[in-house]
């Protein structure tokens, strides 16, 4: 039985905070539990005030002396905007965060300590810091608030592993625990419990159902169709000019993508800008206060964009590219009609679009089983955007396992307009080459081919070249040389891939790295001597030399005086220091460039012994820096 405080008290700061005069579904439920010393989890839809659960308790907390809440979230732009808002309401909030300079974090580390803050928000990282636990066991903490707790969920879309470290703050402050998420399946509910390790958890969940939200999904397979639909969509909904009521997002799935899309659409007199991770912090701040000032209507963006942002009068969200999840889908296409008034979000859907997500997820931490469930979420995305049933239907159903059985009569299956495209959808499906299972001695070819390798590659970049690929990437690394090149030119691409992950899965293969997951045998060492043919470069084929380390006596040694390699280096540097926004000596001094230019390294292993590079920019610029190398060798060749 939950003990709930005075209502006159939480009822007093709802109406005179937050200027409400009654809660939300689920709001009450969770505002009671954890002033009454419970934990609890709180599973509400995009827009229904999440936030107001933990917020309005730490409030009623503090006026009664019980101490400081501290809030974990997981975006600076998130803190940022929540505070903002907190302290427009006359509450004493703060963040503590990596944006800030030294005065400043000073500054919010004072009042902290003092006991003056009512909410603290910080990041999973610093939550995860010794020196920050150190310093919450000085202060009376009131409420531990997870923010966007999905992300603690290795099955989840949004996986952070510093969240899965959270559980331990209870040591440092003996305080109930709220954990908050719009988009969490039941498998990630009972995760959420188990990694934040809570007691006999509260469980607050409403229904999923966005009512004034039109779903539609459209099969379109190329680009220049969908920005057609783009274009008239935006039309139709009077977002067309820089004045009128409401806005718009685009998401894409790639940074080319945003900027491609972005740009048409201004060449079709649409004011859009675009915002992902990739442009520097200026810039992505000018795009997002342009967008919530109104001098911009539509903003085209990666899913960087978004998380925590609440602007209510957002009128349609059209997914360029299929996300990698209906979590995820939900999450975005939830931040339309915010106001309650109607929306619309349009998903397009190509198989194209899975196989994109599927180059994007080698990119990330992997594992035989994470690696099954990406597989699996992009078979749940499939099936959303391809079955004939009524889409708010589908949506509730994947997260609460229950079917209503009632058409909501506003998606484009319950119009009839999915029909149409439907059929085209499964017949473009029925002529898509399926995965071919690969013979065992294919299979062995593959295993071959890595244990001649001198350095681990990515999977997609081994298939390529074992299907006989000439792409300049396959240049790197000695893919081009394999004995086994080409020799399983007769499988497609994927049927190539999903042998390797047949491989990885029963171990005759490994993976190495996390952020860039590549292949590699089981127990041999990363870094080899020169290989087996090596002692026979003179019989090679002068093509069979491309991508192989080796040196020419055709350069006469001498005092260096800056040569075509320096030149290349100085601009190569000028250009990265511009994209990152970095000062030219930061990417590499100019005594780098002199080493290099004098000792034309020809592997990371060598780049790696030149003086001022360091292990990290050899990582980061490494592949950059020899390509330069290699092309002013083979010029000197010709």
């Amino acid at each position: 039985m939950i003990e709930s405080p005075p209502v006159s008290e939480a009822r007093r700061v709802l109406f005179q905070d937050f200027g409400f005069t009654d809660y939300r579904a689920g709001q009450e439920q969770a505002v009671d539990a954890v002033l009454g010393g419970h934990d609890a989890i709180v599973l509400l839809p995009t827009g229904s005030g999440k936030s107001l659960c933990y917020q309005l308790p730490a409030i009623v907390a503090a006026r009664e002396g019980r101490g400081t809440t501290i809030v974990v979230s997981p975006l600076i732009a998130l803190m940022q905007d929540q505070v903002g808002g907190l302290i427009a309401r006359g509450v004493k909030a703060a963040a503590l965060h990596s944006h800030q300079d030294p005065d400043e974090q000073a500054d919010v580390v004072a009042d902290f300590l003092s006991g003056e803050l009512t909410l603290l928000y910080v990041s999973p990282e610093r939550a995860a810091k010794a020196s920050f636990r150190r310093m919450m066991s000085r202060v009376e903490i009131a409420l531990l608030a997870i923010d966007e707790a999905h992300c603690v969920s290795q099955w989840g879309h949004d996986f952070r592993p510093d969240y899965m470290l959270l559980s331990e703050l209870r040591e440092f402050a003996e305080a109930p625990i709220i954990a908050l998420t719009a988009t969490a399946t039941a498998v990630v509910m009972k995760e959420i419990e188990s990694r934040l390790e809570l007691r006999d958890a509260v469980i607050v969940r409403t229904g999923f159902d966005r009512p004034n939200l039109s779903f539609g999904v459209r099969s379109i397979r190329t680009e220049r169709e969908r920005l057609e639909v783009v274009v008239a969509e935006f039309d139709s909904a009077g977002l067309r000019g820089l004045r009128g009521p409401g806005r718009g997002i685009v998401y894409c799935s790639t940074r080319k993508t945003t900027e491609k899309v972005a740009k048409a659409l201004r060449e079709s007199g649409i004011a859009a800008g675009h915002y992902h991770a990739g442009r520097t912090k200026l810039a992505r701040e000018r795009a997002q206060s342009a967008f919530e000032a109104g001098r911009i209507r539509v903003l085209v963006a990666t899913n960087a964009f978004g998380m925590g942002i609440d602007l209510p009068d957002i009128r349609l969200i059209v997914h360029f590219q299929t996300p990698g999840s209906v979590e995820a889908y939900y999450q975005e296409a939830g931040r339309a009609g915010r106001d309650g008034e109607p929306a619309k979000c349009l998903l397009f859907f190509g198989l194209a679009d899975l196989a994109t997500q599927r180059r994007l997820s080698e990119r990330n931490v992997s594992s035989a089983a994470i690696d099954q469930r990406r597989e699996d979420a992009l078979r749940e995305i499939e099936t959303y955007a391809t079955q004939l049933v009524c889409r708010h239907e589908a949506l509730v159903s994947h997260f609460s396992g229950d079917a209503s059985g009632t058409a909501c009569g506003r998606c484009d299956v319950c119009s009839g307009e999915a029909e149409e495209w439907i059929a085209t959808a499964q017949s473009n499906e029925s002529r898509a080459p399926k995965i071919e299972t690969l013979p065992d001695e294919a299979l062995d070819s593959i295993v071959q081919a890595v244990d001649w390798l001198t350095r681990p590659v990515g999977r997609r970049n081994l298939a390529q070249a074992l299907r006989g690929g000439k792409a300049k990437a396959l240049s790197r690394g000695g893919l081009l040389t394999l004995p086994e090149y080409g020799t399983l030119s007769d499988y497609d691409e994927d049927s190539v891939i999903a042998a390797i992950d047949q491989l990885l899965s029963c171990g005759r293969l490994e993976r190495k790295g996390q952020r860039y997951p590549t292949v590699w045998l089981p127990g041999k060492p990363v870094r080899t001597k020169l290989r087996r043919l090596e002692s026979d470069e003179s019989t090679l084929a002068p093509a069979e030399f491309v991508g192989r380390s080796f040196r020419t006596s055709s350069r006469v040694r001498g005092p260096h005086r800056g040569g075509d390699v320096a030149r290349a280096l100085d601009n190569y540097r000028k250009r990265t220091a511009r994209k990152l926004n970095w000062k030219t000596y930061m990417v590499f001094q100019k005594a780098v460039i002199v080493a290099i230019d004098r000792d034309e390294p020809q592997s990371l292993d060598a780049l790696a012994q030149i003086p001022g590079l360091g292990p990290a920019k050899v990582e980061r610029f490494g592949e950059d820096i020899l390509d330069l190398v290699r092309t002013h060798r083979r010029r000197m060749l010709d």
